[in-house]
């Protein structure tokens, strides 16, 4: 995700048990989600193989977060990776530890609001490389706010990054892969799609929005063997989540044990939150021909987060 977020509100939710952070620790959300991480997850799942050798991958919103991970992996299995976001130095930093591993990457500054930059950020792309196959559109924001205190703007650059930025990429995509016979594009969602929290209005609409978007793109290119999927992510430790929850000047080993012992007792499911690296194995596996019979469909990956109502 992009990391413009609004000004979130407080209330505590950890005792005096926080080590590193101290007592009486207050995090800066509401509405029950975005925070929680067990300090040892499990790895992500990993299948063997280069599953993206000689293609060609397009993903947006990469410099940070899932994003970036799903880059870094799709390099790792061969593809030829042309990623875009708005912050220069991450993104360098990205293109450099893909370059370091052996992979084929560059980097593009765009921002998906921009038509121009969508459309110049393709270019580059298929420029560089000389074809398109698959494409992975990923950038988002939030703002945390109840419907009324939106202003009109702020509404229209949560959705119009989170709805209209796929739009734009998908309208520059489809072309190139019509012309080399067929593609897949994954669109990251979220399971706010499907149960939500408070204030998240803009965040939600336009994450529900996709699906929508994701069945009509699935059904209007399937005769050009072109495969479009969502992929709906529960709460996920990104530097995103970590700013939404007022914590990002925090240092990393108190974040993780005040956001493991809040997510024990307040993320449903498997009690803690995904690693970015977790939600980009299912961006990969939506994105390969492991599964060709796939299109139109919303994979949740939430751990249990929408099992129970949200």
């Amino acid at each position: 995700m992009t990391q413009d977020t609004g000004k979130p509100s407080r209330r505590r939710i950890l005792g005096t048990a926080a080590v590193g952070v101290g007592a009486g620790l207050a995090l800066g959300l509401s509405g029950g989600v975005v925070l929680g991480q067990s300090s040892s997850p499990p790895p992500p799942p990993r299948i063997e193989g280069r599953r993206f050798e000689g293609k060609v991958v397009v993903v947006t919103g990469a410099t940070s977060g899932i994003g970036r991970s799903a880059a870094i992996a799709f390099a790792r299995e061969g593809g030829k990776v042309g990623f875009c976001g708005r912050r220069q130095h991450l993104g360098q930093q990205v293109e450099d530890e893909i370059k370091a591993a052996g992979g084929d990457a560059f980097y593009v500054p765009a921002d998906v609001l921009k038509e121009e930059d969508v459309s110049a950020f393709i270019a580059k792309v298929v420029d560089r490389y000389g074809r398109l196959d698959v494409a992975f559109n990923n950038a988002g924001i939030t703002l945390e706010k109840t419907l009324h205190e939106y202003s009109a703007d702020e509404w229209d650059r949560v959705v119009n990054t989170n709805l209209r930025g796929v739009f734009l990429a998908m309208k520059y995509q489809l072309p190139h892969m019509m012309a080399v016979g067929g593609g897949t594009i994954v669109v990251t969602s979220s399971s706010n799609a499907i149960a939500t929290s408070a204030k998240r209005a803009a965040y939600t609409a336009s994450k529900r929005a996709l699906v929508g978007l994701v069945q009509a793109a699935a059904l209007d290119y399937a005769a050009h063997n072109i495969r479009v999927n969502a992929l709906l992510p529960g709460t996920t430790d990104t530097e995103l989540v970590r700013r939404v929850a007022g914590m990002e000047a925090i240092p990393d080993a108190a974040w993780k044990v005040a956001a493991a012992q809040w997510a024990k007792s307040n993320v449903p499911g498997l009690g803690r939150m995904a690693t970015a690296d977790e939600i980009a194995a299912f961006a990969l596996v939506l994105a390969s021909n492991d599964h060709p019979y796939m299109t139109g469909a919303s994979l949740v990956i939430d751990g249990g987060k929408t099992a129970h109502g949200g």
